[in-house]
């Protein structure tokens, strides 16, 4: 059994992960401001979750003491949040980050996993944008994801293997849900209005569902160290345009649904590739994007998803703004 220290741990991803960790036999710590509410984690004897701010360095000593490996979630994500409160974002994205790799090394933590995105890239012309090519963040928000990955690599060693894994959009069902990102967005309105709105559809949108993306993490903590020490790498299912995930989510909901086309003058396309990790480690996804629409289908069709269109705990922006977070 090991001791997992997850950061951010009652979000959307850490939600689904959690009790994977349990399931495996881990004691599992997690530190999260809770805002989305502390029921979507579950009572569990091994579980400590702890509402609290890891810009509090003390309660980091405190907690980190013991803890065999860290599995860093927790920031404001997504570039709409970020350019809510900028300073506040640079607190929990950028200036806390050092010091929580500092605090866990000192406290003898073995392995750190840190959740970085593949916004890194920018922009590219490339069809497989891969690890090796540079990197060229467009926003802040990701221009600290890209500072952290430097920061992280210095403190690499043999007693610490660090590790920097670039998501795609995570898509699919978790109890603390986002209906924020492209799939998700997508099959809300497919299923609660019948209708998408498309804005351009030529753009590339890389995804990748949660269950493979936390099966990922919980693999990472077995893997021998050699393997994945100071190692950088993209986690991302096919890319598809916006158009093309519109059409699965009608493949999926049913043929009623509408989709409606309408122009934009947002021409960001992402697309990275995911051949580096199946090479090296053998993680290769088995969910695809028709499951994610799947899963959500039948939660929004067995009433776990109430006012789906309005709830603002669904919306990362809407929240925020809601309770004024500092």
């Amino acid at each position: 059994m090991k001791n997992i220290f997850v950061t951010g741990g009652a979000g959307y991803v850490g939600a689904v992960l959690v009790p994977k960790l349990l399931s495996k036999g881990h004691s599992v710590t997690v530190l999260d401001l809770m805002i989305y509410g502390e029921d979507v984690l579950p009572k569990h004897p091994h579980l400590k979750a702890v509402k609290g701010d890891i810009r509090d360095q003390a309660l980091l000593k405190k907690l980190l003491a013991g803890q065999n490996a860290v599995i860093h979630l927790a920031c404001i994500s997504n570039d709409p949040s970020f350019e809510l409160n900028p300073g506040l974002g640079k607190s929990i994205n950028l200036d806390a980050f050092e010091p929580l790799v500092k605090i866990s090394k000192e406290s003898g933590v073995e392995r750190f996993i840190y959740a970085s995105s593949s916004s890194v890239y920018g922009i590219k012309d490339a069809p497989d944008v891969n690890e090796e090519m540079p990197l060229e963040p467009l926003t802040d928000y990701s221009k600290f994801k890209a500072m952290c990955e430097t920061i992280l690599a210095k403190y690499q060693s043999p007693a610490f293997t660090t590790l920097t894994i670039r998501p795609a959009t995570v898509c699919g069902y978790s109890p603390r849900l986002r209906l924020d990102l492209t799939v998700n967005i997508l099959t809300n309105l497919a299923i609660n209005k019948g209708e998408i709105t498309v804005f351009g559809g030529d753009q590339k949108r890389p995804n990748i569902h949660i269950e493979d993306m936390t099966d990922l993490y919980c693999m990472l903590l077995e893997l021998p160290a050699a393997q994945i020490a100071g190692k950088i790498f993209n986690a991302g299912y096919e890319n598809h345009t916006v158009s093309e995930i519109a059409q699965m989510v009608k493949d999926v909901v049913g043929e009623k649904v509408k989709i409606i086309t309408t122009p934009t003058n947002d021409h960001r396309s992402y697309h990275i590739s995911s051949q580096k990790i199946k090479r090296e480690l053998g993680f290769e996804p088995a969910h695809t994007i028709e499951d994610a629409v799947a899963d959500l289908k039948k939660e929004f069709l067995a009433g776990h998803v109430p006012d789906s269109l309005t709830d603002p705990k669904y919306f990362n922006v809407k929240l925020m703004q809601k309770i004024h977070l500092a």
